[in-house]
């Protein structure tokens, strides 16, 4: 059986932040080929990524003609593209460039027969270029990227028993390329009024889609403090949300993000670290759901 420091293993931000926005352009090419490929579902739950036994995976894609699944396998760190007709291909994940990554990427997907027309800018960032124009150096860390692998595990695990226990509608445990994240959504069932975007990069009409509906999302961002951060907010804020400090250890209330935080580290310092994150969790949802008084029948968790 893994050690518990095995399943949570240490992240320092700063040893693997240039292994992160690496993975975070190339999950964004595999996001678009979903985007690409599949129909649209409330709050755009059709574009994630998923943990899966070897790392990130699209899952299985419809083609015209049968399907198409890409995985990022960090365990021997390939790119892998598998066609429902037994056709195959892969990458090898290594340091270069973004540029040469694209073309190897957009090139498979030929060999493959899937007719897929991407749009190559990235999406909620500041600044971005074009993928097949960013000969920038793209560092790749397998040994970091394997860890953050091993901990989008361990998160899923907490976040899909979390989410199992409400009752209402609630979204799949999803890795968004976008914002690079692991999030699960518990929902209202009331409407929310539109959302004001503003994201980077993004046009307003994806957010007015993702926050249509009254919601309490948490998840885990490998940003936002020294080793990453777990997070919950709740979309409108209800009146009250941040005014009182939660009850459990390490947590706060960022209010540039706007967004309840609780540190990777100090989840994986935790005797029990699945109780930690678990403890946040029901702790942000219950304040999201009292003081915007949901519904009682929505859902028991």
């Amino acid at each position: 059986m893994p050690s518990t420091e095995n399943a949570w293993p240490a992240l320092p931000v700063q040893e693997w932040d240039g292994t992160r926005d690496t993975l975070h352009l190339w999950t964004q090419m595999a996001g678009k080929v979903r985007l690409a490929l599949t129909p649209l579902v409330n709050h755009w739950w059709n574009v994630p990524l998923y943990v899966d036994s070897r790392g990130l995976t699209t899952s299985l894609m419809p083609l015209e003609a049968g399907g198409l699944e890409i995985r990022f396998d960090f365990v021997d760190h390939r790119l892998r593209m598998l066609h429902t007709d037994g056709g195959e291909g892969d990458i090898a994940l290594r340091p270069g460039t973004i540029a040469e990554f694209y073309a190897e990427f957009t090139g498979l997907l030929a060999e493959l027969g899937a007719d897929v027309e991407l749009h190559s800018v990235p999406v909620e960032l500041p600044d971005v270029v074009p993928f097949d124009q960013d000969t920038r150096p793209a560092p790749y860390d397998p040994e970091a990227a394997h860890r953050f692998w091993v901990s989008l595990v361990s998160a899923s695990r907490v976040l899909n028993g979390f989410r199992a226990a409400y009752r209402g509608k609630a979204s799949p445990v999803h890795f968004f390329w976008g914002a690079f994240d692991l999030a699960t959504s518990r929902f209202s069932g009331r409407p929310a009024p539109q959302h004001p975007g503003g994201a980077p990069n993004c046009p307003d009409r994806v957010m007015h889609e993702a926050y249509d509906s009254e919601v309490s999302s948490a998840g885990y961002w490998p940003g936002g403090a020294a080793e990453g951060a777990f997070y919950s907010y709740a979309y409108p804020e209800p009146p009250g949300y941040r005014d009182r400090a939660l009850d459990v250890d390490g947590a706060y209330f960022d209010g540039d993000l706007g967004e309840f935080v609780l540190p990777y580290e100090r989840v994986r310092a935790a005797d029990d670290p699945d109780a930690a994150l678990r403890g946040f969790l029901d702790a942000t949802y219950r304040r999201a759901s009292a003081s915007g008084t949901w519904p009682r029948e929505t859902g028991r968790a």
